[in-house]
């Protein structure tokens, strides 16, 4: 038998440990080459918007790059220190150091030249189907027809052979005998009982506080100049969390006997501070991969939804035209619905400005107020005599208001003040009327007394009562290029989906591989104790451990290992989102609901996954 024979069949006997370092490099593999497919797609080239997308799959193909160098190092080093007996046998066979690291070598470059074969084949095979998927997410107007990607095929053979060979190098660089020798000896060392710092334990629970008490409580534009030191606050935090904290609450659980040693809370208890301590930076790891992943996505969708229903919300109606001159163009613009089939419903109101205290202010009447209103299904207003109303901006609007009209008199044209006690304040919606800032509804006795005003705008809204959606963004398109200061809400919304959704996509791919990537870690980190729960759990069967306590052990072990690092991330992907809404004053409770709730779902299945795989391992070896 070869030596490269030899290397294929440790990778092949190991095969346990390597299927998940197989799969998520298989995975990473594919991800990448379904960006350089779109990246180098024909339809995505010579257009601006298409070269911005092009651009940003090839951003998001090097991040991901750049994440799988240091995801397989970490893999390597689990599968060294899992493998510390069978490189002792080797050593004790006659094997030298470097014949060790030549076979760690060559296991290395198996699993990644496969990996990479198996993911560009398994990207090629649904490449169509994630074309079309991609072609409906992106809002593209043609098609992302099947093609040969001859340039992406090469192009992620290459970069991922390079990948997998400097890797391989550096594992063989590192892998020195005084590792071995502490990877040999490394299970028959004693461990101490793990101890924490009370200061560390305590600045652990500060820093995360504080942490979220700036993220929860700062608001606007101020999130932007709180998000660094909050994000190393509560990072900080959650290290100390991890490596201090839970082995400090383990102990305290120890300390009460009654607890320790109820059933099986010996066995749990005492296993588990030296799991926590172990594990620690593997938790504090999968915590902030998956942080990362929870906000990034949430983030994009939570913008999707500003940037669409906020903008909707905001422009209530499907088309309106603001005219600064008498040019008749109503004319047009009819014949326009008409070519598309569109059924309309029309308003026009005349909106006036008047000055106060030095400024120019809107100041209407609730007729023209109502004119609107009626045509989106507001309630209409009334005001009687020297009764007013301010309507303040509408909080959807990021800019701050440039006036300030509250607590100050109206002043008619003779100078006569109204008072603010006449003020009926509150019957008037903010987005009904297209003023972005504060402006004035006065009773039409006043408006009479108001003189006359600086400035007279006409505008136009239309409500389409039927109509294909496709239609409705093509007259849009048509109107706004034809007339200056028309808006086209639908149009406006499909333009900026057209712009996003390829940061969507792109988001939404990096996440989920790092998301899989935090799986895969705890994937690792259990079954790198595999071998040591075997030999322990059969020593404790022969004094009378039942095969129902065992699952009941290993279930609990395995629940903490998958949902401490996990909830905490969600916890932290559920502030970070909370200070996204505050600072864009938008609630996104629904749309952070789902990408949490999502993720959790998705870890919850792998869990039971895991758990029954890991339990019928263990179960083969000692029943």
């Amino acid at each position: 038998m070869t030596f490269r024979k030899f290397a294929l069949n440790n990778v092949l006997r190991n095969k346990r440990i390597y299927a998940a370092y197989f799969l998520s490099s298989l995975f990473t593999v594919m991800v990448f080459f379904t960006f350089a497919n779109f990246a180098f797609h024909p339809a995505l080239t010579g257009d601006e918007i298409n070269n911005k997308v092009t651009l940003g799959m090839l951003v998001a193909g090097g991040i991901i790059y750049i994440f799988s160098f240091f995801f397989i190092l970490y893999s390597m080093s689990s599968f060294l220190q899992s493998r510390k007996r069978e490189f002792g046998v080797l050593i004790v066979q006659g094997m030298s150091n470097g014949q060790i690291r030549r076979m760690v070598f060559l296991e290395n470059m198996f699993i990644g030249f496969f990996a990479t074969v198996f993911g560009i084949g398994i990207g090629l095979l649904f490449s169509k189907v994630i074309l079309l998927i991609a072609e409906n997410v992106l809002v593209m107007e043609e098609s992302l027809n099947f093609y040969f990607p001859i340039w992406a095929l090469l192009l992620t053979f290459v970069s991922f052979i390079l990948l997998f060979f400097f890797i391989s190098v550096f594992v063989t660089i590192v892998l020195r005998t005084k590792r071995l020798v502490l990877l040999i000896k490394g299970d028959k060392i004693a461990k101490g009982e793990p101890k924490a710092s009370i200061l560390l334990t305590l600045l652990a629970l500060l820093l995360i506080g504080v942490g979220y008490y700036f993220a929860l409580t700062t608001e606007g534009s101020e999130v932007f100049i709180a998000l660094v030191p909050v994000v190393l606050l509560v990072i900080t935090g959650s290290y100390f969390l991890f490596t201090q904290l839970s082995v400090f609450l383990i102990n305290r659980l120890k300390s009460r006997k009654r607890l320790f040693w109820k059933k099986t809370n010996m066995l749990l208890l005492s296993d588990l501070s030296h799991r926590m301590k172990d594990n620690a930076r593997s938790f504090f790891m999968v915590a902030v991969i998956s942080t990362v992943a929870f906000s990034a996505i949430g983030t994009l969708v939570g913008l999707n939804s500003y940037l669409t229903e906020g903008i909707r919300s905001v422009n209530p109606f499907s088309f309106d035209y603001f005219m600064t001159d008498d040019r008749d163009e109503l004319e047009q613009i009819n014949e326009t619905f008409k070519k598309y089939n569109l059924k309309t419903k029309g308003a026009n109101i005349e909106l006036t400005r008047f000055e106060q205290d030095g400024q120019s202010v809107v100041i209407t009447t609730p007729k023209q107020y109502n004119t609107y209103a009626e045509l989106i299904g507001e309630a209409k207003i009334e005001l009687h005599g020297d009764q007013f109303t301010i309507v303040e901006k509408s909080t959807k609007h990021m800019m701050p208001s440039e006036i300030d009209l509250f607590n100050k008199p109206l002043v008619l044209s003779d100078g006569t003040e109204i008072p603010i006690e006449n003020q009926n304040l509150g019957i008037a919606k903010a987005d009904v009327l297209p003023p972005i800032d504060e402006y004035y509804i006065v009773s039409e006795e006043l408006f009479s007394k108001l003189g006359e005003p600086t400035e007279v705008n006409k505008y136009f809204a239309w409500q389409v009562i039927s109509g294909k959606k496709e239609d409705i963004i093509e007259a849009g398109r048509e109107l706004t290029a034809e007339f200056l200061g028309f808006m086209a809400i639908d149009f406006l919304i499909h333009d900026i989906q057209s712009f996003w959704s390829p940061i969507m996509l792109v988001g939404l791919f990096i996440g989920i591989v790092f998301f899989v990537s935090a799986g895969s870690f705890l994937y690792f980190r259990l079954y790198t104790d595999l071998d040591e729960d075997k030999e322990k759990f059969t020593a404790i069967s022969k004094i009378g451990l039942t095969l129902q306590e065992m699952k009941k052990v290993i279930g609990r072990q395995i629940t903490i290992l998958f949902f401490l690092p996990i909830g905490l991330a969600l916890i932290h992907g559920a502030v970070a989102l909370t200070a996204l809404s505050n600072m864009f004053d938008y609630n996104l409770v629904l749309e952070s609901t789902i990408v949490l709730g999502s993720f959790l779902l998705i870890q919850i299945i792998y869990y039971f996954l895991v758990r029954f795989l890991y339990t019928r391992q263990v179960k083969r070896a000692v029943y």
